[in-house]
C-alpha cells in the first residue's frame, strides 16, 4: 500500500465514522500504520468531509514525512498506542452515547457477549486535558488487554489489527453504550457474571461464531 493509498483509507474511515454520527464536525481523529509510517487526520479537518489531502503522514517519531497540514492535536496519544498495544490502528471519537457514559461511570460492564470482542468490560480513563502526555498515558493503561476504552468527560478510543477492525470496534462500543443507557433508562442493568462470558468464549470458539461457514 502507498502512502496515498494509506491515507485515502484513513479519510474513507473518518467519512464512515462521521456518517454513522460518531465523529461530528471537527471532533475526534483516525490514524493507521504501515511499518515506520503513520497516517493521521488533520487538526481542524471537518471529518465528514475528509480527503486524502486532509491526512497527514508522520514518522513514529512524530516528524511530518508527507501532507500540507498539522496532525491532530491527540497525536501523542496516537504514537503511544501504537509503541505499546501492537495495533494498526487508532479511532478517537466524541461519539454521543460513549462520550455520556465516560461521564457517568468508571466501567462499562458488560451486559452483552458481543462486548467480549473488545476484551470484556470497557475501563474509563481518567479525565486529563486532551493533547497532553497525561490523557495518552491514561489511554495506554485503560487500553492493557483491550480493545477499546472510554476517555472521563471526553469521548472513546478504539484500537484494531487493521482499519477496518478499529472502525468496527469503536462502531460496537457506541452501541453498547447505547445498550447501557437503554436498559437503564428501564431499571438496573443486569450483567453477565465471569461464568457466563466464560460460556460465551467457549461457545464461540466452539462454533467458529462470527466467520462464514460452509453447509456440511
Amino acid at each position: 500500500m502507498t502512502s496515498d493509498d494509506l491515507r485515502a483509507s484513513v479519510a474513507a474511515a473518518s467519512r464512515r465514522l462521521a456518517e454513522a454520527g460518531l465523529l461530528v464536525g471537527t471532533a475526534g481523529n483516525v490514524s493507521a500504520r504501515q511499518g515506520d509510517r503513520v497516517a493521521v487526520t488533520a487538526s481542524g479537518v471537518v471529518l465528514g468531509d475528509c480527503a486524502t489531502h486532509d491526512v497527514t503522514v508522520v514518522s513514529t517519531d512524530g516528524r511530518v514525512l508527507e501532507g500540507a497540514l498539522r496532525p491532530t492535536s491527540e497525536l501523542d496519544l496516537h504514537l503511544g498506542l501504537y509503541a505499546t498495544t501492537g495495533a494498526a490502528a487508532v479511532v478517537h471519537t466524541h461519539a454521543p452515547y460513549s462520550t455520556a457514559v465516560a461521564c457517568v461511570l468508571d466501567e462499562l460492564p458488560v451486559l452483552h457477549y458481543q462486548q467480549l470482542a473488545l476484551g470484556g468490560a470497557v475501563r474509563v480513563a481518567p479525565y486529563a486535558t486532551f493533547g497532553t502526555p497525561e490523557l495518552a498515558a491514561h489511554v495506554r493503561n485503560a487500553l492493557v488487554d483491550r480493545h477499546a476504552a472510554l476517555m472521563a468527560n471526553h469521548g472513546s478510543v478504539a484500537v484494531g489489527a487493521d482499519l477496518a477492525q478499529a472502525v468496527e470496534h469503536a462502531l460496537l462500543l457506541e452501541w453498547l453504550a447505547t445498550l447501557h443507557h437503554r436498559a437503564s433508562v428501564l431499571g438496573t442493568p443486569r450483567t453477565l457474571t465471569e461464568a457466563d462470558q466464560a460460556a460465551v468464549v467457549a461457545a464461540a470458539i466452539a462454533r467458529s461464531y462470527g466467520t462464514p461457514q460452509e453447509n456440511p
